[in-house]
């Protein structure tokens, strides 16, 4: 089994966790994710246009972009978090920019070496898989791909084709961290993509709190939270670890005794 694969066998959902790179002592904050009890890391790459990201992670994408975090940086992160542990799914998560302007295939063997489990890229559609797909693919890497609340049946089929590690069901049809989907249309969305695919399905997007999070968990195989973490890193800034790890012992207790 691949360290993804194990991470969403566990006897209960899975906790996927989101900060971005170089915003604060991203090593203190990443090892306080791991515990407070996330199954799996995603780590932002900073880019000077995340499209898809409300206000909370555009900020930290400046201050990682001010404090001068490069994609060899974001390696280096990365390398050294899987010398510290080596059980634990990383997934690089960010913009096709960074990912291929060296060409996927430099990409995806530095990722790879490192010790990248997974990568979602943003802005490169199912479409136009053969920009990253196949060089991932090559590498060991699963390219993780995005459903909305507008995949519908007609398209579902080329979204998963190629897919890896987990299917990202974005739950509402905007920006992360403004807004919460209802439960019942995530519950219907889920059950959709669970009758199309042998791949978990884990929900995010404006999700914050224990409560949320217990609520996906009972019908989603893994919870994923980004802005309300990212947010405590611009608040407490070199603190932010003790208050990571809170949260997300708080998250992860609520999903384990969710069901």
């Amino acid at each position: 089994m691949t360290r993804l694969s194990s991470a969403f066998a566990k006897p209960h959902p899975a906790l996927v966790t989101f900060i971005t790179a170089g915003d604060g002592d991203t090593a203190a904050n990443l090892d306080a994710l791991v515990e407070g009890g996330a199954d799996v890391i995603e780590l932002g790459m900073p880019f000077t246009d995340p499209m898809a990201d409300g206000p909370a992670i555009q900020a930290a994408n400046i201050r990682a972009l001010g404090a001068g975090t490069t994609t060899a940086e974001v390696l280096r992160i990365a390398r050294e978090f899987r010398q510290r542990h080596p059980q634990v799914p990383l997934v690089l998560m960010g913009y096709a920019n960074p990912m291929v302007r060296r060409r996927p295939e430099w990409f995806a063997s530095a990722a790879a070496e490192a010790g990248v489990d997974g990568v979602i890229c943003v802005d490169i559609p199912p479409e136009e898989d053969d920009a990253l797909g196949p060089a991932l693919r090559a590498a060991g890497i699963a390219p993780i791909r995005l459903a909305t609340p507008t995949t519908d049946a007609a398209r579902l089929p080329q979204v998963l084709e190629g897919s890896a590690g987990f299917l990202y069901y974005v739950s509402v049809a905007g920006i992360t961290g403004k807004q919460q989907a209802a439960q019942a249309s995530i519950e219907d969305a889920v059950k959709r993509f669970k009758a199309a695919t042998d791949l978990p399905v884990a929900v995010g997007f404006g999700v914050r709190t224990p409560k949320q999070a217990a609520a996906i968990a009972r019908v989603a195989d893994g919870v994923i939270v980004g802005s309300a973490l990212v947010e405590l890193i611009g608040t407490h800034g070199k603190d932010a670890p003790e208050h990571l790890r809170e949260l997300t012992s708080a998250l992860s207790g609520a999903i384990r005794t969710a069901g």
